[in-house]
């Protein structure tokens, strides 16, 4: 590892070297008792957790053999997946109503403030490892090591939850007959385990990781056409749907919608459930494009990484979401909101248009969805695995690069093999929701990240003047920057990192107030709806502080634009999605991190 005097972010120095110019703990604690010893070993802990790595791209150990395109269709693939056949009518039903469309661009958008973060960091990092590299080389080394531990499990739940439903996909169009007979030959009775022994998403598993371990040209290659396909079904769909489509099911009366039954399905129009079914409806979309991050695991292995990260990233979103807005459009046009099927709304549709047969059609393209969310999923994992054994944060074999094929060969079979067991013996429902924290944290680190890095201390702000006075209007002449700097300083980053920390407290607070008390709020409760305004008094007064702060003068080839608001933003995004998650993934999530922690320190 290196960890140089000046690595882009602050000037921290090698714990070991502190060591051997300063006062070791024993001598600290024979010169001042237990106090001074217990200071002096968390002072070197701190400095040792807190160890950043060089932003220098260095020498890649992995080949660089993926173009703009491959990265693309790796993007697209692994975020457009079956949910694009379910998730549609699921929310129109149930959230938004035709206005699905408007809950789709709303998480498109949100979406994109993220993606324009791992943009520039998949620019000013081109290295394998993703949110964990990023976060190692701004915030330090304990900050990286969580991170890169939810990943871990982001991507193995990721995996072998696709591979299930892949399996569970392919026994109901063959009538069962995978799990008939798993059941029948090899029951499982325990009550925290599967039915059966899955077999079959095992064996998917390891081919999968096995062709991705000797050769990653030709997985790419697969995954291309598993997304050529899933995107030309969904063309399909949407050019045949469009023919039977009628507006008038998007200006439905309220008299006309169902009553009773104990559904209530609003008033009828584009927007039956409001603005609040919108805005909810917008939450459980977002999900549907988390997977995108996949493109800047591959910093390492892309021909050309400052400029085809960027454009991977941000264009697969656009297919992503022009995919989504047309099918939703169709599904409502052709069929009024509340008689959609949740579960598989087009094959429902088309019974009802008397179109059997292109039921067909869509499995296909629900196969090859499958296909390429679990390419897009296996194909990170060993990659985060081989960053962090490279840094010493794993087992060292972990991290072996294969000679003949420049493929981390070790991480990606040890991967498969344990993802694989999982998705063979566990049901696995409960724990996707940890996916969705993992992802989210992932993201709002990298969104701090880039507004730590944006305000870095540069060499030209070397010689600047770093004094300030110890009072409140000291404080508030550097927190504002009344003097006017133009060059960042010392005390400037420090700053940045002081409201930064600040802001991620205020959005929680702000965030939790609104998740807690939503309809308070709307009803315009005076407890409620003044702490919502104290709460956003606070965030926006925070990142206009930031915002006055003198910015580096770093040449990137792609940066974030509206810094810090566009990221700020997308941490308040993150807070708000992550909060409304259940108790019990905080839970889950709480045990991970300790046994991460554990893993860490022995």
């Amino acid at each position: 590892m290196n960890f140089p005097e000046d690595n882009g972010c602050t000037n921290t120095r090698n714990a070991r070297g502190d060591s051997r110019n300063g006062i070791s703990i024993k001598q600290a604690y024979s010169m001042g008792g237990l106090k001074a010893g217990a200071v002096r070993a968390l002072g070197l802990a701190y400095r040792v957790l807190s160890r950043r790595k060089a932003a220098e791209e260095g020498v890649a150990r992995l080949a660089r053999v993926l173009s703009a395109l491959d990265l693309t269709a790796l993007g697209v693939g692994s975020t457009l997946g079956v949910g694009v056949y379910v998730l549609a009518g699921d929310v129109a039903k149930n959230y938004a109503g035709p206005a699905v469309v408007l809950s789709f661009l709303l998480a498109a958008v949100a979406s994109v403030f993220a993606g324009l973060c791992y943009a520039e960091f998949g620019a000013r990092v081109p290295k394998a490892g993703s949110a964990y590299v990023y976060s190692y080389v701004c915030v330090g080394e304990f900050i990286a090591f969580i991170i890169g531990w939810n990943l871990i499990l982001e991507y193995i739940i990721g995996a072998a939850s696709v591979t299930k439903a892949l399996s569970e996909y392919l026994d109901s169009l063959l009538n069962k007959a995978i799990s008939s007979r798993l059941l029948k030959w090899m029951p499982l009775d325990s009550p925290h385990l599967a039915k059966y022994p899955d077999i079959f998403a095992f064996t998917v598993i390891m081919i999968f990781s096995v062709s991705l371990a000797f050769g990653v040209k030709e997985s790419t290659k697969f995954n291309n056409f598993c997304t050529g396909v899933n995107l030309c079904v969904v063309l399909f769909v949407i050019i045949s749907g469009s023919f039977k489509a009628d507006t008038k099911n998007w200006r439905i009366p309220a008299e006309e919608v169902p009553k009773g039954g104990g559904r209530d399905f609003g008033s009828g129009g584009f927007a039956p459930y409001g603005i609040a079914g919108i805005i909810r409806g917008a939450a459980v979309c977002f999900y549907g494009f988390i997977g995108f991050d996949c493109v800047a695991t591959a910093g390492e292995e892309a021909r050309r990484p400052q400029k085809s990260i960027p454009f991977a990233v941000v264009a697969s979103l656009l297919v992503v979401f022009l995919a989504y807005c047309g099918v939703s459009c169709v599904l409502t046009l052709v069929l009024p909101y509340y008689m959609q099927d949740e579960k598989a709304p087009f094959p429902y549709v088309f019974d009802q248009l008397g179109w059997s047969w292109a039921k067909y059609a869509v499995s296909v393209g629900a196969v090859c969805a499958l296909c390429s969310s679990l390419l897009g999923s296996v194909f990170p994992l060993p990659r985060i695995i081989y960053a962090m054994s490279a840094d010493g944060l794993l087992f060292r074999f972990m991290g072996g690069v294969s000679e003949k094929f420049h493929t981390p060969i070790v991480g990606t079979v040890v991967a498969g093999l344990f993802t694989g067991t999982l998705a063979m013996l566990f049901e696995l429902e409960q724990l996707i929701h940890m996916m969705s924290i993992g992802t989210l944290l992932a993201y709002s680190m990298v969104a701090s990240c880039v507004l730590l890095l944006r305000y870095e201390r540069t060499q030209s702000g070397r010689t600047a003047s770093e004094t300030t006075r110890m009072s409140l209007r000291g404080c508030v002449r550097q927190v504002f920057n009344v003097d006017g700097l133009t060059t960042p300083t010392q005390l400037s980053a420090t700053t940045v990192n002081a409201l930064v920390t600040l802001y991620g407290v205020w959005c929680f607070l702000m965030m939790g107030s609104i998740s807690g008390h939503g309809d308070a709020i709307l009803s315009g409760a005076p407890g409620p709806l003044a702490a919502m305004v104290v709460g956003s008094v606070l965030v926006i007064t925070t990142l206009y502080a930031i915002s006055r702060q003198p910015v580096s003068d770093k040449k990137l080839a792609f940066s974030v634009p509206l810094v810090p608001w566009l990221p700020g933003l997308s941490i308040l995004i993150n807070v708000y999605l992550m909060l409304n998650l259940d108790y019990m993934t905080w839970i889950r999530f709480s045990v991970w991190l300790a046994a991460g922690r554990y893993l860490l320190i022995f």
